[in-house]
């Protein structure tokens, strides 16, 4: 038990590492951008690539503070089983629950709700270095730092005292957590993210695929949105989310029955 709330504790710590960053990158933009408004500023690219860097850059430290020895098998950095195939299947599945999600909110009326919003006002026609910019810190960096803490260590301290499945659970609430606005919705789409990503890990043993999946998941969402590729069409959403959805399940069983003997098998 001491060992878990040693790491609810490190998550404590994480968030207020996530805070006090980002509040040194309002005040470093502040004084690149004088002439900005507050609102306009906060609400542009560059801010937004600021607190996903100082998000990051707070989970890697404090993994390296808590950590000791910071070692690959500590964070299950070890590959897995995973073939090339199967690591294409889990970030097909990643893809695909992705777009779902992000279907299943527009048609239930949450798609111009949330942080998403600005989000997708601030990629849309993003170019040049300041899509490689987005695509290299929310992609990359953001993609790997979230997997490192909340699958490479919070999840598998969590799974050594509770088992697998409670510990995908509470990793993804607190990873969803972490992406909490006012509508709720990045929430949960990160929760449910979480879930997956979790499993994979659990049915892998290692977190490098869930890296993976993770990145392609931010990379392939900057790219989209920044091309315009955002579905906003209720009957078009309707079926791409059906259609998503049917593969997300196949790419499921597919991971089901590929896992060779001796797999972790517990979710």
């Amino acid at each position: 038990m001491q060992g878990v709330w040693r790491v609810f504790a490190t998550y404590v710590a994480a968030v207020a590492g996530i805070f006090a960053a980002s509040g040194m990158a309002i005040v470093t933009l502040r004084s690149m951008f004088p002439d900005t408004p507050d609102q306009a500023l906060l609400q542009s690219l560059p801010a937004l690539i600021a607190g996903s860097l100082a998000s990051s850059f707070a989970l890697i430290f404090t993994l390296l503070a808590i950590v000791q020895p910071a070692t690959p098998a500590a964070l299950r950095l070890l590959p897995g089983w995973e073939s090339g195939r199967a690591l294409a299947v889990m970030a097909l599945g990643m893809l695909a629950l992705g777009q779902t999600l992000d279907s299943l909110t527009w048609l239930v009326g949450f798609g111009e709700r949330g942080s998403m919003v600005i989000v997708r006002r601030v990629l849309e026609g993003a170019v040049g270095p300041d899509l490689f910019g987005a695509v290299l810190v929310f992609g990359v960096i953001a993609g790997t730092a979230e997997e490192l803490f909340f699958r490479g260590y919070m999840q598998t301290r969590l799974t050594e005292a509770w088992g697998p499945a409670r510990a995908i659970v509470v990793s993804a609430a607190c990873f969803g957590v972490l992406h909490l606005d006012i509508s709720g919705v990045h929430m949960a789409l990160a929760f449910a993210m979480g879930l997956y990503l979790g499993f994979v890990v659990e049915r892998t043993g290692s977190v490098l695929p869930a890296i993976v999946c993770h990145v392609v998941n931010n990379v392939v969402y900057t790219l989209q949105t920044a091309f315009g590729g955002t579905l906003q069409d209720r009957r078009t959403n309707a079926v791409v989310a059906a259609a998503c959805a049917l593969l997300f399940v196949l790419c499921l069983a597919w991971l089901r029955r590929a896992s060779p003997p001796g797999a972790p098998t517990a979710v």
